[in-house]
C-alpha cells in the first residue's frame, strides 16, 4: 500500500479491515482506530525521510504519545477499505498534535468513522525525560 498526501500538510493512508481487528459484533474494536492512527503517524514520519528506528538510533531520542483524544462517529466492518489521515496542528519545541481522522472510502464520498487528537512528545531513548525535538527532525516535519 502507498500513501497520498492530499495537500501539503496532511498526510494518508489506506487500510483495509481484516478479522482480527474486528469484536465479536463484527465491527472495528474501538481501541483499533488507536492502531489506524499509529500506522499512519508512522507512514507520515516515514514519507518525510524520518524512520522511528533510525530516529532512536542516530539521536538517542523518540516519539512518545502524551495524550489522546478520540471520537467515534460510524463503525468501520470487516473488509472496509479505510483512509487514515495525519495533519500537523502544532509544534513545538520538545512536543507536536497531531489531528487524525479514519474514513470509509466509498466510490461518492469518504465518510468520518473516527477523529481524534494525538499528542506526541520527543524523550530521550534512554531515561525517556522529555527533550527538545532535534532541529533536523523539526525541519523535515514542515
Amino acid at each position: 500500500m502507498t500513501g497520498a498526501v492530499q495537500s501539503e500538510r496532511e498526510f494518508s493512508w489506506p487500510v483495509r479491515v481484516y478479522w482480527e481487528d474486528t469484536d465479536a459484533g463484527g465491527i472495528v474494536f474501538y481501541a483499533n482506530y488507536l492502531k489506524f492512527f499509529e500506522r499512519a503517524r508512522t507512514e507520515w514520519l516515514r514519507s518525510r525521510g524520518l524512520e522511528q528506528r533510525l530516529l532512536r538510533e542516530r539521536t538517542g531520542g523518540m516519539f512518545v504519545v502524551s495524550d489522546t483524544r478520540v471520537r467515534y462517529h460510524q463503525p468501520a466492518r470487516l473488509d472496509d477499505e479505510l483512509i487514515v489521515t495525519a495533519l500537523p496542528l502544532e509544534t513545538g519545541r520538545a512536543s507536536m498534535t497531531i489531528q487524525q481522522q479514519t474514513y470509509l472510502k466509498t466510490p461518492a464520498e469518504n465518510i468520518l468513522l473516527c477523529e481524534g487528537s494525538i499528542r506526541v512528545g520527543w524523550v530521550d531513548a534512554t531515561s525517556y525525560k522529555p527533550a527538545r525535538i532535534p532541529p533536523t527532525i523539526l525541519e523535515a516535519l514542515k
